[in-house]
Parts: structure tokens; C-alpha cells; sequence
């Protein structure tokens, strides 16, 4: 197979970083893999420094005919068998190029992120007209997917986001190695949070709980992991001078990293605060590292965790509820223990990128054209 890719994304997050992982495990399989994406984004020089071949386009908004014209050039010269886009408004250049090109290819749709406005009019029936098959990332995605977009049931296959196990797993990372390299001392209770300096991922509350924790745990500690993207350095600025408000001098702030891996190595209870998360691949990696967490019980994490067997669930955006579901994890090592049990076996079951990807493999070739 020949494939092309498309994320025509400024952002560098969840969805691009997918992406980008999706991509290699094509290509690991010996399967042709090209790239559209946007001109010097993030994933456009991840990819290239990764050696994977990429296309780049600078088409911000719905209607560019420049672009539309130049990819399906692309489309008559390079052949492609089918093309998987991650982003849906890519669909605005994909199907006239392809109608263009005279090029009729599969085309595989990943939403990641859930629409909210109604897109069932005569123009985007069109527009997703070329659309063979829809991956929904989570339950909550799928019921997005068909309350807003022109796609029956049938085109929607349920296909959650994977990790890869060999590199996600209890004892990947030595714990105590990393904890002296930022500094946390071995009887510290380290609770850790991993997403984008972005509105909505819940620092807020994440950040309260921590200063309600304060009293009683005196040797508790936060990590937050990441950064801000595109657009988003206010709101990073913003939460930074909150922690100084709430005078959380026991909060690192460790940035982009890596190295996640480690990072997680370093917590004791992962806190996954979010207020609408489509899936929460950060969640993912850390219950397969076997950490315990409390995570909010909205969208697409009641894909992943499971209540009081994997996680506590908080109340969304209720900052008491995650402080004392906190609480009760924090005095209680059996209950760490088991929910870290029970989180890795669910993550192995579940999320296996390997199995993933055999799986979208075969629904390539169910549909590719004779």
C-alpha cells in the first residue's frame, strides 16, 4: 500500500502527535507512508527530522483552489492507494482535489476532537461524501460524529488511540533515579498531571486540590508536565501565577518533555483533571506504567478508566471532589496498589498500539479498490 497522511494542523498535541505515531507503525511495517501537513508546524518538523516524507501546505481556512489544485497534481502523480486524514477540515482540500484529480481513493477519517455545531447541510454532505470509513477515537466521538456530521452509522468504526507497551509499562523508568534528578525526596508523595498548558485541561483544579492537600500531606508534591502550543502562552502565564498565588512552591513545572516515560516513573497518583477530553492518551500511558489516578468522569475517560477499580472519578471542574477523591487514594497504600494493578492489565488489553494498528491495517484492505 502507498498512503497518504493529512493533518494540516498548527497545533502540536494529542491529535498531531498521534499522528505522527500512527504514521511510524505504517512505515515500520513496511508500508509507504507520505504526509500532508501545515507548513512549519511542529508536526511538519517532527516529521521530516523523524525521515518521513512530507508535503506541506498552507491552507489556514476552508477554501484555498490554489492548494486544492496543487494536491491533486499530487494525487495524479504519486498514486496513493488511499488516504487516512486526522483532521476533518482537511476534508475542504481532500475531496475536490481528489474529484479534481479523477482519482477516486479510500478515504479514512480519525476525529479526534468532537464537533459542536451541526454540519448536515447540502455543502457538507458534499464535502463528506468521500469519506469510506470514520474512526471514532471514543464513545463519546462516535455519538459526536453522528448527532453532528452527514455520516451513518455504518461508516463509523469505534477505534481508540494506542500506546506502545514495550516503551509504556511498570518499571520502564527507574523511579528513584529520576525523583533525585528533579529534586523530590523519597518519602514525598508525588502527584503528577501530564497535558498542554491549554484552557480546559483543568490545571485550575488540579492546582486548588493540591493547596487543599497542603494541611494534612505536608510532603506532597506536584509534577506538570508540558507546555504551551500555538496561541496558548496566556493561559500557560496565567496558571504559572496562580501557583504562586496559592503559594505552591511544591509544584514543578518540568515543561515539554521527551522523556514522558520518566516522568510518569517519578509519580506516585496520576491526576488526569480535564474538562472534555475526547480520549486522554496521557491517562493511557500512565495506567499502563501501573499509576493509580483521579481523573475527571466526563467524554472519553469512561473509555479508560473504570471507577474504583482502575481510578477514582471527580465531578468535572469541582476542585473539592478531586482534592478529597485525592484524599482517599493518598491514605490508603492498598487501594494504590490495586488500582495500579488494574490499570496496567487495562491498558495491555486495550490500548496495545500493536493490535491497533494490525486492526486499522485490515480495514485498509477491506476497502481499498480493485
Amino acid at each position: 500500500m502507498k498512503i497518504l497522511y493529512s493533518c494540516l494542523s498548527k497545533s502540536w498535541g494529542g491529535m498531531e502527535m498521534y499522528t505522527l505515531t500512527a504514521m511510524k507503525q505504517l512505515l515500520k511495517r513496511g508500508i509507504e507512508v507520505h504526509l500532508l501537513c501545515f507548513k512549519g508546524s511542529t508536526l511538519n518538523k517532527e516529521a521530516i527530522g523523524q525521515g518521513c516524507k512530507v508535503y506541506t501546505s498552507t491552507a489556514s481556512s476552508y477554501f484555498h483552489p490554489g492548494e486544492i489544485s496543487m494536491l491533486a497534481k499530487l494525487l495524479r502523480k504519486e498514486k496513493f492507494d488511499l488516504i487516512h486524514t486526522h483532521a476533518s477540515k482537511d476534508l475542504w482540500l481532500l475531496t475536490p482535489a481528489m474529484k479534481l484529480s479523477g482519482r477516486k481513493l479510500p478515504l479514512f477519517l480519525t476525529k479526534h476532537v468532537g464537533s459542536y455545531i451541526a454540519k448536515k447541510d447540502m455543502l457538507h454532505r458534499w464535502i463528506y461524501s468521500s469519506v469510506t470509513r470514520a474512526f471514532a477515537i471514543s464513545n463519546v466521538i462516535k455519538k459526536n460524529l453522528l448527532d453532528t456530521c452527514p455520516l451513518t452509522e455504518d461508516k463509523i468504526v469505534l477505534l481508540h488511540d494506542g500506546i506502545d507497551m514495550k516503551k509504556f509499562h511498570p518499571g520502564a523508568a527507574n523511579a528513584s533515579e529520576v525523583r533525585a534528578e528533579l529534586g523530590i525526596k523519597p518519602e514525598e508523595i508525588v502527584l503528577g498531571m501530564s497535558a498542554r498548558l491549554s484552557a480546559g485541561k483543568g490545571h485550575e483544579e488540579y492546582l486548588q486540590a493540591l493547596a487543599g492537600l497542603r494541611q494534612e500531606f505536608p510532603l506532597c508534591r506536584g509534577i506538570i508536565v508540558g507546555e504551551a502550543s500555538y496561541g496558548e502562552e496566556s493561559y500557560a502565564a496565567k496558571i504559572k501565577a496562580l501557583a504562586g498565588e496559592l503559594k505552591l512552591d511544591n509544584v514543578l513545572f518540568v515543561g515539554y518533555r521527551k522523556d514522558t516515560v520518566r516522568m510518569y516513573a517519578a509519580m506516585d497518583i496520576f491526576v488526569f483533571p480535564s474538562h472534555s477530553e475526547a480520549f486522554g492518551m496521557a491517562l493511557v500511558e500512565a495506567m499502563a506504567m501501573g499509576k493509580p489516578s483521579v481523573c475527571t468522569n466526563s467524554d472519553g475517560v469512561p473509555d479508560i478508566a473504570v471507577a474504583n477499580e482502575t481510578s477514582f472519578l471527580f465531578i468535572k471542574q469541582n476542585a473539592k471532589d478531586l482534592e478529597d477523591k485525592l484524599r482517599v487514594l493518598m491514605r490508603s497504600k492498598e487501594l494504590q496498589n490495586r488500582f495500579s494493578l488494574n490499570a496496567a492489565a487495562r491498558a495491555r488489553k486495550l490500548f496495545d498500539l500493536e493490535i491497533l494498528t494490525d486492526r486499522v491495517i485490515d480495514l485498509y484492505k477491506e476497502n481499498l479498490l480493485p
